[in-house]
């Protein structure tokens, strides 16, 4: 899935994230936005990952 489709989808993909990072609060879901920088940066905070890893999981959860 593609990050415009992800965007156009928010509403729905914030269950999928809960499901995967169930460390992700509302308000982290609120701030993201469908945005994938903000996506990484708060894996990043929240599970103490590496930029490469949180990109990683993110694509393969999401798709690019």
């Amino acid at each position: 899935m593609n990050w415009d489709s992800i965007k156009g989808n928010w509403s729905q993909m914030k269950g999928e994230l809960k499901q995967q990072w169930g460390n992700l609060t509302d308000d982290d879901l609120a701030r993201i936005d469908g945005d994938r920088d903000k996506l990484l940066g708060v894996l990043q905070e929240r599970y103490g990952l590496a930029k490469e890893e949180a990109e990683r999981q993110v694509k393969k959860t999401l798709g690019d």
